[in-house]
């Protein structure tokens, strides 16, 4: 299975959401494949406490792979990260391993040639006999990374494959609105997809939303003190749902919401039971937010057509 994590705004929290996703799924028993196709800032080995390919790696990094048709790096988090809970992964009964394949260092954006998709669905195909989850971490708005993920996918070779989006937004009107116009806009997913060749409904059909960094008062209750604070983040938190629901962006294609958490707002890290029970540096709501999360990913049900 292929997820595309994709989001319109920079800080939306979707890289480290998508790291700690993977690390669940992972957990469960699957192998797990994460893809830093954010070409223009390859960092997602900084979140999987990965110090060589912190800014990415120094050779056949991902942009390696689609410009000068070298192979693919990839690591094994249980191997090359310095965190404890990643290294203990092959320790814990039942779980699998999870690979990052990084971008090069100081690699940015680079223009799509003719070649690149039918490359990259080369790289699918080959990733998803080898694992069982593949989550492809695309760089933020109408990017190139996007519009070669949808070119590849679009291919015949790649037809059988499931391919699921993930839309990350914040919980602020603006970012709703940025979110809106990704999927539904003139240049955005449907219509860009729907030229290279998908189907526009089941494309639609593969699209669902995660919010993140939203204040939950049943948690957060020492920061908000206030009776007025409390009252008027209810009152917004109402109307932020109106309008999502107005937008084609309400509950029935809500994927997950993940909560503010201090402690992953300054250390974007991948997150375990010991952060919770034994350090209680994060929260239970987090940690089961992200469960809950990688749980959606293969519920059949959940993403049955709308």
């Amino acid at each position: 299975m292929l997820i595309f994590a994709t989001s319109d705004k920079g800080g939306t929290g979707r890289s480290v959401t998508g790291c700690n996703m993977a690390y669940r799924r992972a957990l469960q028993g699957e192998a797990v494949a994460y893809l830093d196709f954010d070409f223009g800032s390859p960092t997602a080995g900084a979140i999987f406490d990965v110090p060589k390919a912190e800014r990415g790696v120094d050779s056949c990094g991902l942009h390696s792979y689609f410009t000068k048709h070298t192979e693919a790096q990839q690591l094994d988090t249980a191997l090359h990260s310095d965190s404890d809970t990643l290294r203990d992964l092959p320790r814990i009964s039942g779980a699998s391993r999870l690979v990052l394949l990084p971008g090069d260092r100081d690699g940015g954006e680079f223009s799509i040639s003719a070649d690149m998709p039918a490359r990259c669905a080369q790289l699918f195909l080959k990733l998803d006999r080898e694992f069982d989850l593949c989550i492809v971490d695309l760089s933020a708005g109408r990017s190139y990374a996007v519009d070669l993920v949808l070119e590849a996918t679009a291919r015949p070779e790649l037809a059988a494959l499931t391919s699921r989006w993930l839309v990350f937004h914040r919980w602020t009107k603006q970012h709703i609105v940025a979110a809106h116009g990704l999927v539904f806009g003139e240049k955005g997913l449907l219509k860009a997809g729907e030229r290279r060749g998908h189907d526009a409904q089941r494309l639609n059909n593969s699209v669902r939303y995660v919010r993140t960094a939203v204040v939950d008062l049943g948690v957060d209750q020492e920061s908000v003190t206030r009776p007025a604070q409390a009252a008027w983040l209810r009152a917004y938190d109402r109307k932020l749902r109106e309008q999502a629901d107005k937008l084609r962006m309400g509950r029935a294609r809500l994927a997950g919401q993940i909560p503010y958490d201090p402690m992953l707002q300054w250390s974007e890290q991948v997150i375990d039971d010991s952060d919770v029970s034994g350090l209680k540096i994060a929260n239970q709501a987090t940690v089961q937010a992200f469960e809950d999360l990688a749980a959606k990913l293969s519920d059949e049900r959940f993403w049955e057509g709308l």
